[in-house]
């Protein structure tokens, strides 16, 4: 049977050491490269030709997410194995949405970052239990408040809207939710029609009335 094959991607030589060590452990994987940061992985990734890619979100050169995008576009057949200090939904989504197929904090053990390199290598979608009790709980909030004030928006156009509440710009959405800044002018304008708004600062009152963005609603 044919070994999957892994590319790292990390800017800390000690954590790359660390992975390195771990992956000699098992006879079901070939490392076959390191990058050191968002762009050298880009490149590496495409000359490889990798099964999985291991893949931290905080590097130079561009970082982890355009990383992702740019793999999963060229090469939609590698896999990638988020593997990272960050647990905040933000992480956890936009990580998700750019295509990643796993995420796993570095402070798991071993055992279950094995798991989830041969998981993810054989196809499946995994997440370290920190993980997946955020997303239950971020999928149980949202169920029980704004899916329910607004039913005729989509999640993605949920997702727009509690952070316009916030007052952000188009282009902190874009950052935050990792989507292009076009995307969430459409995005908008469909808020604007569904919520039958004329502007911004009418979406955003009535978002904060039904409780989004922290403005709380009119009580009574």
């Amino acid at each position: 049977m044919d070994r999957l094959t892994v590319l790292i991607a990390d800017d800390h030589p000690l954590f790359r050491t660390g992975l390195r060590a771990l992956l000699a452990t098992m006879p079901e994987v070939a490392l076959v490269g390191e990058a050191a940061d968002g762009a050298q992985v880009e490149r590496l990734a495409e000359q490889l030709q990798p099964d999985v890619v291991l893949l931290d979100l905080q590097m130079p050169q561009g970082g982890g997410l355009p990383a992702i995008r740019a793999i999963v576009r060229t090469s939609p057949h590698i896999r990638i194995l988020v593997v990272t200090m960050f647990q905040d939904d933000d992480s956890v989504f936009a990580a998700m949405r750019a295509g990643a197929r796993g995420y796993v904090l570095k402070d798991a053990g071993d055992d279950d970052i094995r798991r989830a390199i041969l998981a993810v290598g054989n196809g499946e979608a995994i997440f370290s239990p920190a993980i997946a009790t955020r997303m239950m709980r971020f999928f149980s909030v949202r169920t029980a408040a704004a899916d329910d004030v607004f039913p005729e928006l989509t999640e993605s156009e949920h997702a727009v809207l509690r952070l316009l509440a916030t007052g952000a710009n188009n282009d902190a959405i874009a950052a935050r939710l990792g989507y292009s800044p076009k995307t969430v002018r459409n995005y908008t304008s469909n808020i604007f029609g569904k919520l039958q708004v004329a502007d911004r600062a009418q979406a955003i009152i009535k978002a904060r009335e039904a409780g989004l963005g922290g403005g709380g609603g009119r009580g009574g």
